[in-house]
């Protein structure tokens, strides 16, 4: 037996605003909220295979360079496409020292959280 990830936690200092830009980018729907704490996820609810996000509110300033990011996929258009429709919904490109040969793009949430887009469907390893 093995475990999944059932759940993404971003501490954020505005769950509001993350949970409507995730909750566009990945067609998510919120699930729960309580006090400081936005869950957004498929519109199926929790404990589906695609983890959950927390958006969970925190004043703690960021120190530096995230250890972890979120790569994205397009599901139903090309790349392109896809960058504009993230641009529109707020997300912001990023230059982390790509040399502008890569197939994705480097971008950021609202608060700065860099995610990449990639160009195509990636199977996982």
């Amino acid at each position: 037996m093995a475990c999944r990830i059932s759940e993404l936690v971003i501490d954020c200092r505005d769950p509001e605003v993350l949970a409507r830009f995730w909750g566009e980018v990945l067609d998510f729907v919120e699930l729960e909220r309580d006090e400081t704490d936005i869950a957004i996820g498929p519109r199926e609810g929790f404990g589906g295979p695609q983890p959950t996000i927390i958006l969970s509110r925190s004043d703690d300033p960021r120190n530096g360079k995230l250890r972890l990011h979120i790569d994205v996929s397009a599901t139903d258009r090309d790349q392109d496409a896809e960058l504009e429709r993230l641009l529109a919904a707020g997300a912001e490109r990023v230059d982390i020292g790509q040399t502008g040969e890569e197939p994705w793009h480097v971008l950021a949430d609202p608060e700065g959280n860099e995610f990449c887009l990639l160009k195509d469907r990636v199977d996982p390893l």
